[in-house]
């Protein structure tokens, strides 16, 4: 399909190999003839075809891509090939993720074998890592007879409650055996494992308490299934406290739908549960019945008393005080989090704001202060508390010098991820460009973001020049390409181009093969059943899938939609950037009973995923706003006040986008 998309991309293929030929005085045909060398042997690798990965690899060697090749060769052999080979291509001087995965895939093999002596040597190295790694390294160590490994698997025991890998059940098992894993935080476990919905890790854990505490796995399907039903038919008379668990489970799963069906069944029941279980189970009450904007929600966290609150409880505890701006409660409420936790940016923020709402400026001040050198939400809404003007916060741009530019592009490192984003391997290209940029100082960062943006690779340039700390530049931070694509299509509906550079940013950092695990696809990310809604009001008659592959359909779809949202919520973006990720419906449902500050309405969506897109999309917004020149308005006075449900202010839009 011809097209300005394709045409584009294809230009920046040739960039690209035009760069790689001239670094390595290749023949820009060479470049192309390696790339289909190294899919053949890519596809050989995938297919465990070894003779024709033999074959093409002899073709490669010269290839920047040459380790791959090897890796795979050796990947298809790692089983019976000699130790002194893997042991070479791990000594290989090529910085490269790949020879990371392959340490960490041999560790593996020598921590089932359990070659404990050859997996110490090897492990110091490895970069990174996963919790079956982890476990075979208490292997080891046990092996040692290390006195702190059962300690250190009872943590990871301890963390959540999810499924271990095999290679922790020894240190796992030995930490019970001694008694360093207890009773107590068996059923601690048994708990984390119900939290998480884990049924059968819940059934299997607890046939390691006493008998009477064994619960099976028919009762927890039964109690999942329908839990008003299982509460209503369940003896609770002098009940086991693994009968206990599971009947708190069941209320756990009915407050997630209804916090007060689920009070109704607590109330004919809680005289059967101790004290702390009783606490425990106010606790989850609270955080459902906030999630949903329950008035009652903090009766029941105060009811909960003293009992521990994971983070989850206590953000939302005062995310729930902030509805009714219950200023003293949300400063209770932050004040006893973990330092850890308090510390977060959104924390700080809304306990100066609760210091300043009783008159303690002198002391809000201080974390406004502290809190504006950030460049983020609550970065820019502290500075705008403190009087500083955007413009203020962003320091002066620091072009990468050509120098710099050179230096990051005579990488091996570069060349690999350059010519495996030219063959659409982007999984590829972003381990090996993330393997580079973790090492970069800020001025090689920038470059780096240049080089990234030469090959339209906006995603790499943005997240790149994101991660400088001293030097900046907001120019790369803040791409806005495709201005002259996207101009009219702007200006016909009207919309503020900041907002929509600032969603599109969000939406997929500018990658047009962006598409999301429900089918959401393109720069603007719109699903195809909005697609066909949207050609429908447009009057598109012949309207197929494939024509949002054109950007100037994709840009008139996605605009027309951001238009229609907006139109149907009181032109406020905030509601309308909630609506865009999670569609109108949620967003009109999430409105309060009564008006709400902007960020209050945005801290208060349920949706961690939502809850963080608006307001990344609404500081973007901000920024763009600056680069572009346009009028300075604060980002409170963009966020303004949310009204309250209200049915006559609906519009028809469908939910999906």
């Amino acid at each position: 399909m011809a097209s300005k998309l394709k045409s584009t991309r294809a230009s920046l293929v040739c960039v690209s190999i035009s760069i790689v030929a001239l670094l390595f005085a290749v023949p820009a045909w060479a470049v192309a003839s390696q790339d289909a060398d190294f899919l053949v042997a890519r596809d050989a690798f995938r297919a465990g075809d070894l003779v024709k990965l033999d074959r093409v690899a002899t073709r490669l060697k010269q290839s920047p891509l040459e380790p791959y090749v090897a890796y795979y060769q050796l990947r298809l052999r790692l089983e019976t090939v000699g130790e002194p080979h893997i042991l070479e291509f791990l000594a290989r001087p090529e910085d490269t993720p790949v020879i990371n995965q392959m340490r960490g895939e041999w560790l593996k093999l020598l921590g089932k074998k359990q070659r404990w002596d050859d997996f110490a040597a090897q492990h110091p190295h490895l970069v990174g890592g996963d919790t079956e790694l982890t476990c075979y390294a208490l292997q080891s160590r046990q092996h040692l007879q290390d006195k702190q490994v059962p300690h250190e698997a009872r943590n990871l025991w301890l963390v959540s409650g999810t499924e271990l890998p095999e290679s922790c059940n020894p240190p796992l098992n030995a930490a019970i055996a001694s008694g360093v894993i207890s009773v107590s935080d068996i059923r601690v476990r048994v708990r984390l494992a119900l939290e998480a919905g884990n049924l059968r890790l819940a059934s299997r854990l607890s046939e390691k308490l006493p008998t009477p505490d064994i619960i099976t796995s028919s009762e927890l399907a039964s109690a999942a299934t329908n839990p008003a039903h299982y509460l209503a038919t369940t003896n609770l008379d002098n009940a086991s406290e693994a009968r206990r668990a599971v009947a708190l489970f069941a209320l756990q799963r009915l407050a997630k739908k209804s916090p007060q069906l689920a009070f109704a069944h607590w109330m004919e029941r809680s005289a059967h549960f101790p004290a702390n279980e009783q606490s425990y189970f106010y606790g989850w009450l609270g955080y459902e019945a906030a999630r949903q904007r329950d008035s009652r929600a903090l009766d029941w966290y105060k009811a909960a008393g003293d009992t521990p609150l994971t983070e989850q409880q206590l953000a939302w505890r005062a995310r729930t005080a902030l509805l009714t701006q219950n200023w003293h409660e949300v400063w209770a409420s932050i004040n006893v989090m973990a330092p850890q936790q308090q510390h977060e940016g959104v924390w700080r923020y809304w306990k100066a704001r609760a210091l300043q709402s009783w008159g303690g400026t002198a002391e809000a001040n201080v974390l406004f202060s502290e809190l504006s050198g950030e460049h983020n939400f609550y970065g820019q809404l502290s500075a705008e508390e403190l009087g500083i003007p955007l413009a203020t916060t962003m320091p002066a741009n620091l072009q990468p010098d050509n120098a710099a530019i050179d230096e990051v592009l005579a990488q091996p490192v570069i060349q690999r991820t350059l010519a495996l984003y030219r063959m659409g391997l982007r999984t590829d290209a972003a381990k090996e460009w993330a393997w580079t940029a973790r090492k970069l100082d800020d001025k090689h960062l920038l470059a780096a973001a240049e080089i990234a943006r030469r090959n339209g690779m906006y995603d790499h340039a943005i997240n790149t020049a994101d991660r400088t700390v001293q030097l900046h530049n907001f120019g790369l931070r803040y791409l806005a390409p495709h201005r002259e694509a996207l101009h009219d299509h702007i200006r016909k509906n009207n919309l503020d181009e900041a907002w929509v550079y600032g969603l599109i940013r969000q939406e997929s950092r500018f990658i047009s093969q962006a598409k999301s695990p429900v089918g959401a696809a393109g720069l603007m990310q719109i699903m195809p059943a909005t697609a066909r809604w949207i050609a429908k009001q447009l009057d598109i008659k012949t309207f197929r899938q494939a024509l949002m592959n054109k950007m100037d359909t994709h840009f008139r779809f996605g605009t027309y939609y951001m238009k229609t949202v907006l139109t149907s919520f009181d032109n406020n973006p905030v509601l309308a950037s909630a609506a865009y990720n999670a569609g109108p419906g949620r967003a009109r449902k999430w409105r309060g009973e009564s008006a709400l500050e902007g960020a209050i309405y945005a801290e208060n969506i349920p949706f961690d995923e939502t809850r963080g897109y608006v307001k990344k999309v609404m500081s973007n917004t901000m920024y763009y706003s600056q680069l572009f020149g346009q009028p300075q308005q604060s980002l409170k006075q963009r966020l303004g006040v949310i009204a309250a449900k209200d049915a006559a202010n609906q519009q028809s839009v469908p939910d999906e986008r």
